[in-house]
């Protein structure tokens, strides 16, 4: 990879197009495939932006989300590719893409200094030589496609009312991508689905071809080695190799957040370090028989990588983390919603982003799946859902009910978001006849849950210009709690710069490690919890947070050993690291549950 780091996918909207921003200069970066009427109107915008003619796919024509996902990948595909073969027969110009391309790359990166030493080279044939041999070591960054495994609505019925499972929108956005021209991979997320997973078998790009390449690779976005071990072997059994684990705070990160019980970040990296030739090894038996079950008696040597994403700042704890615990990539995701170039954040919310501090920035419930949510105070969405509520009408129109899953009160299932629900849901409130405290708490519960299916999706639509006159322009923004400390709009020159340690974006930022972040998040997350114990008693949960505590502090006594391993090499810690370390464990002790 030309890059050590990526781009993970942010909301739904501001990272859909990100890799027509970045992939030429082998940048990679994931599109969510959730909303398949936001990808039909960004490949109109695109298309005819570029005089390219658009056909149309109507929502109501046959297998509509699947082909719309793949036109719009195969888009991708064409214009970037289109885009990357442009900048390579580019002059080695000053100021140009081409030489923009080696500048924005490591400095350690051996491409970037033959380029820094071509340009020593005087004009003749041999730096000509020089330039050709670097253009054909270039690289294009990949186009990776996001599906949350969870979000997975089956929406039609057959005549005798048996489900189709294959019209499940999961199942319809992974065809979409399986039959696209793309060679990248799916990043499958927010836990795991049998049925989706096995549904990758009806693919052969999956699979290895008759030259031994697999053109579709599986990522699986996992929070502890447990998870993805089980996860891996289940995949590994139908002869499907998970190319790459892709580790994420559960805390510490943006979008939804699901909590760990208790595992951090420093122990989990460790136990994929010591844990990776064996699992490998384990994995790859189970995949090569698996292959051989399906007649595939040529099984390749495959890789496997391990990323980390979530929380990371500065360039110290980026190479720390890939020295350390030899990972082969970083994911910065948050903070590149600071840079117009990249993504899509509309004027308004982006000049609040930059001028936010940590406490516009909070865990919610705002999410209609019923998961943690890492929310932005000031956003439009929760000003626009304070004035419904004021007005007597809380609660979101619904329109794409992609997050329909509640049957409370309906035989068919809405959104705890939409208006729908909520009137009912506060109408039964009402004749339970609740005191008046216990009545405001449960009302505030209903209340607080925003459209997501609109709300993330708004900012590009305003950004790009195709905001339909009755559209909402409530935004909803999801950064983790990380983008608190960069305050200001950036190139993405200084952002890769400030990724690699070229420069540094917040030389005057006091700002926690995010190591000590994470564990504070964690005791944050528990004290919360512990309060919610009192007033919902149950022996199995009171059991459940002492073990979340137990592995706290199992997590701090690692990073104790972790410090003083980096103080007795020279390095000090005790400052920086070592006394937040231990006022987070003061302060874990004083939780008595």
């Amino acid at each position: 990879m030309a890059h050590k780091f990526h781009i993970p996918v942010l909301g739904l909207g501001f990272s859909i197009d990100t890799p027509l921003k970045v992939a030429k200069y082998g940048i990679s970066s994931v599109v969510s495939i959730v909303d398949d009427e936001l990808i039909e109107r960004m490949r109109a915008y695109h298309t005819q932006k570029r005089n390219m003619s658009y056909v149309p796919i109507p929502k109501n024509s046959h297998d509509s989300r699947a082909r719309r996902i793949n036109c719009y990948l195969n888009f991708l595909d064409l214009i970037i590719k289109d885009d990357f073969e442009k900048l390579k027969q580019l002059p080695f110009e000053a100021g140009n893409d081409l030489c923009r391309y080696f500048e924005l790359l490591p400095d350690d990166s051996q491409l970037k200094q033959g380029y820094e030493l071509m340009l020593e080279y005087p004009d003749g044939e041999r730096k000509k030589i020089f330039q050709s041999i670097l253009r054909k070591r270039m690289e294009l960054g990949k186009i990776d496609v996001n599906i949350m495994a969870k979000v997975d609505r089956i929406k039609n019925e057959n005549r005798n009312g048996v489900t189709v499972d294959e019209d499940s929108d999961a199942l319809a956005a992974l065809r979409g991508f399986a039959r696209s021209r793309l060679t990248s991979s799916v990043v499958l997320s927010a836990g795991m689905n049998p049925r989706l997973y096995s549904y990758l078998e009806h693919f052969e790009d999956f699979f290895p071809d008759e030259n031994n390449i697999v053109k579709k690779r599986i990522i699986l976005k996992v929070s502890d080695f447990r998870s993805a071990f089980i996860q891996a072997k289940f995949l590994a059994k139908k002869g499907l190799w998970v190319a790459e684990f892709r580790i994420e705070s559960g805390l510490n990160c943006g979008g939804h957040a699901f909590a760990t019980d208790g595992h951090l970040m420093g122990p989990i990296l460790e136990e994929f370090k010591q844990m990776k030739v064996c699992m490998m090894e384990e994995l790859f038996g189970l995949y090569t028989k698996g292959l051989q079950k399906k007649g595939i008696s040529s099984v390749p040597v495959m890789e496997q990588r391990i990323s980390v994403q979530g929380g990371i700042g500065t360039a110290a704890e980026n190479e720390f983390l890939l020295e350390h615990y030899q990972l082969d990539s970083t994911g910065w995701g948050s903070p590149f919603l600071l840079v117009p170039e990249v993504t899509n954040v509309d004027d308004d919310t982006l000049g609040q982003l930059a001028n936010a501090n940590e406490s516009s920035f909070f865990l919610s419930n705002s999410s209609p799946l019923g998961v943690l949510f890492n929310n932005f105070r000031n956003s439009s969405i929760e000003a626009e859902r304070k004035i419904r509520i004021e007005q007597g009408r809380p609660g979101s129109p619904c329109t794409k009910k992609y997050l329909c899953a509640n049957t409370e009160f309906t035989e068919t299932p809405i959104c705890t978001a939409s208006r729908a629900y909520q009137k009912l849901k506060i109408e039964h409130l009402k004749k339970e006849k609740l005191p008046v405290a216990e009545f405001e708490k449960q009302l505030l519960k209903v209340t607080e849950k925003i459209c997501l299916c609109e709300g993330l999706c708004s900012s590009a639509y305003q950004k790009v210009g195709i905001l339909k006159p009755k559209e909402s322009k409530a935004v909803a923004i999801c950064p983790g709690p990380n983008l608190a400390y960069f305050s200001g709009i950036y190139s993405m020159e200084e952002m890769i710069g400030h990724i690699y340690g070229r420069t540094n974006l917040l030389e005057k930022v006091k700002r926690p490690n995010f190591f000590i972040k994470e564990l504070e998040l964690y005791v944050n997350y528990l004290a919360a919890e512990i309060n919610l114990l009192v007033e919902g008693f149950t022996e199995k949960k009171k059991n459940q947070l002492i073990r979340f505590r137990e592995e706290l502090f199992r997590g701090i006594d690692y990073y104790k050993f972790l410090f003083r391993e980096f103080a007795g090499n020279g390095q000090r810690f005790e400052g920086m690291l070592y006394q937040p370390l231990l006022s987070a464990e003061s302060r874990l002790r004083q939780l008595s549950i």
